[in-house]
Formats: C-alpha cells, sequence, structure tokens
C-alpha cells in the first residue's frame, strides 16, 4: 500500500510540473478592440509600431472587425498601459484588450 501511495505522489508531482512547465512555453496572443480604425494606412501604421517592440512576434489588423491581433513571442508580455499608450497617441480608442494563450 505504501509502494502505491508514493507511486500516485511521484505522478501527481510530475503530471503538475508538467502541466506547468507548458504553460510557460505558449505564446500570449493579444486582441485589441479599436474605435475608428478604418484605413489601411491607418493600420499599416500600427503594424510598423507594434512590430518594433521586442515582445512582438507577430501582428495582424482587421479592419472590418476593427481588431489587432499581436501574438507575442513565448515568455513575453506587453503591458495594458503600453498598449494603451501606443494605440491612444496613434488617434484611436481601445474598446477592449483580450488576452487569450
Amino acid at each position: 500500500m505504501k509502494f502505491f501511495t508514493i507511486i500516485l505522489f511521484f505522478f501527481t508531482v510530475i503530471t503538475f510540473k508538467n502541466t506547468k512547465s507548458n504553460e510557460k512555453l505558449e505564446n500570449e496572443i493579444l486582441n485589441i478592440s479599436v474605435n475608428g480604425l478604418v484605413c489601411d494606412f491607418c493600420a499599416r501604421s500600427i503594424e510598423k509600431l507594434f512590430s518594433k517592440k521586442e515582445e512582438v512576434k507577430s501582428i495582424n489588423v482587421n479592419l472590418e472587425k476593427m481588431l489587432i491581433t499581436i501574438n507575442l513571442k513565448k515568455g513575453k508580455s506587453l503591458n495594458d498601459d503600453l498598449i494603451t499608450k501606443v494605440i491612444n497617441d496613434s488617434g484611436y480608442d481601445i474598446r477592449e484588450i483580450r488576452r487569450d494563450r
């Protein structure tokens, strides 16, 4: 019975450790809803500004949905204040910032 308990304990610890390490390997995806983003020139400007950030792996601006999707590099993050500043300084208002993995 002790042997079974020890095996179960180690299995639980290993499973938990693997789950935590897998979470760190996933890329964070930011979905930013923006008001007023309607022209292609403005979309390219936003893409260029965020592409310069070290944390950004890729960016896509969808004008129809007024949605900016930013894929971050593994283990990297951008804080909401920086995102808001870049977008507000470009002349747009943020409706929502959603973070997905």
